[in-house]
Parts: C-alpha cells; sequence; structure tokens
C-alpha cells in the first residue's frame, strides 16, 4: 500500500504576474520534495487580511489532511509575528498573526496551540512567505510535528473584530442591514449572513436598499437556486458556503448593485 503523499494548502495575494508564487512553491519542494502542493487562491484583493481570512474559512471544510499556508500580510518586516496555529481537529496553518488564519482554524474545531515562529538572521524583511512560513509549512507537513517555533498562549492570537449583522423593523417590515464580505468571479455578493438571519424562503420581493436608510432601493427575489431567476433578474439565495448572497442569473450582482467587499447593504421585507 502506497504511502500517501503530505499536502500543503497555498493561499495568497501575490498574484500570477510574478514569480512569487512559483518561488514559494520551489522553496517547500527543495525541503520537502515528495509534497503535493495545492493552491486555493492567490488572487486576494493585495493586503485585505479579511478577504483572506474569509476565503480561508470558506474553504477549510473542503480541504483534507494537511497544512495550510496563507500569506496575507500587509506588515512584513515589522512587529507581527509569524505563527503556526494548530487546530483541534490536527491541522496546521502557517503564516503571519494578523487575524488571518484564525476563523479557518476555528472552522477545523478550534485553536489546540500556537507556535511563533522563529525568523532566520539573514533573512531579508520582505518575503516571509518564502523565508519564513513556506519552511514551517514544509517541515510541519512533512512531520507533522516539526519544532518550528516557541509554543505560545492562544489567547494572544490577534483576532479580527466580527462582522455586524443588524436585524431589525421598519413600519411592519423586517429589515437586515448586513456587511459584504466577497464578490467572487461572476459578480455574486455574499453578504456576513446565514439563512436563519435573512428572508425566509416564501418571503417573495425584497428591497435591496444600497445605501443603509436612504431610499434607493432594488428589488430582488428571494429564490432557491440561479435557475429560479428569469434573464438578468436579481435574487438572493443562499449560496454553497451556506451565506446569503445577492445573484442575478447569468450576470453581475456586483454590476447591478454597485456593492463590493467592505460594504454594507440593506434587505427590507
Amino acid at each position: 500500500m502506497s504511502v500517501p503523499r503530505p499536502v500543503v494548502f497555498f493561499l495568497s495575494d501575490y498574484g500570477l504576474s510574478d514569480e512569487f508564487v512559483g518561488v514559494v512553491h520551489a522553496a517547500l519542494l527543495r525541503l520537502a520534495p515528495d509534497l503535493v502542493v495545492v493552491d486555493l487562491a492567490h488572487g486576494i484583493p493585495p493586503f485585505d487580511v479579511r478577504a483572506g481570512a474569509e476565503s480561508l474559512a470558506r474553504a477549510v471544510p473542503h480541504l483534507g489532511p494537511g497544512v495550510v499556508l496563507a500569506v496575507v500580510d500587509p506588515g512584513v518586516g515589522g512587529a507581527r509575528r509569524g505563527v503556526a496555529v494548530r487546530a483541534a481537529d490536527g491541522r496546521w496553518f502557517v503564516g503571519p498573526d494578523n487575524g488571518l488564519v484564525v476563523p479557518a482554524a476555528e472552522e477545523s474545531g478550534g485553536v489546540a496551540a500556537v507556535l511563533a515562529l522563529k525568523k532566520p538572521e539573514d533573512a531579508p524583511p520582505t518575503f516571509d512567505g518564502r523565508d519564513v512560513f513556506a519552511p514551517a509549512a514544509a517541515a510541519l507537513a512533512a512531520s507533522g510535528a516539526a519544532p518550528v517555533g516557541d509554543a505560545v498562549d492562544p489567547a494572544s492570537l490577534v483576532r479580527l473584530p466580527p462582522l455586524e449583522v443588524l436585524r431589525g423593523a421598519e413600519g411592519g417590515r423586517a429589515v437586515l442591514r448586513v456587511p459584504v464580505t466577497w464578490v467572487d468571479g461572476f459578480g455574486n455578493v455574499q453578504l456576513a449572513a446565514r439563512e436563519k438571519d435573512g428572508p425566509p424562503p416564501d418571503a417573495g420581493k425584497i428591497a435591496i436598499r444600497l445605501e443603509p436608510g436612504g431610499s434607493r432601493e432594488l428589488v430582488a427575489r428571494r429564490v432557491r437556486a440561479f435557475a429560479d431567476l428569469g434573464d438578468r433578474e436579481l435574487g438572493v439565495l443562499v449560496d454553497a458556503n451556506g451565506r446569503l448572497a445577492l445573484v442575478v442569473r447569468e450576470g453581475s450582482a456586483a454590476r447591478a448593485t454597485g456593492l463590493c467587499a467592505g460594504g454594507v447593504a440593506e434587505l427590507v421585507w
């Protein structure tokens, strides 16, 4: 029986127009030649830690055993630590201590242990993905428990502030004020709310306010799937990640509404 090869799942904001992703691949494979590297995403908006954290948290329920290497690191070269976080399910998450990996670790059963990574004295200050995080990820993937750093208190991890979802009422109608977490490549607008927070399946028509508290509204329809919408019709559904999303059949809800990640929408029904 063959032994499964170790796996590293890699996410970053490096993009693909430069050599950075390839160089990190090379650093991983130089240290662990049998490694399999799975690229999750490298188009995270530059420096957008929350977008990277949301992407990791969406992905992690679908990943098998392995080490997650995540680099969205606007504080590179500064005082922020590099960490390896072990989740309760045994999976390791390696990256900067800026809130990036914590939501995914919590999706994996919670944070069980944290190691502060050691940076080589001769490493330059600008490419910790290659010089700090890749070596730690390779060592953990190859051995499962390499001594890559010193144990620190999990309570000391940096955590992103929670997104605020507000539910209220107005003139006998329900109002949900909710941040936008993500716009995917199709223009679907994911909201920081789950099915229980929003309009029920039989809500019918929903007003989408593009300026919370304002009068500018679009009309959407609560549906189960894209196929339930008419051509270019705006809808509200529960997406593949269990979040409420604004969608347009064969079109872009982001373009139709002008919403983007970090924005806020109000749903009224």
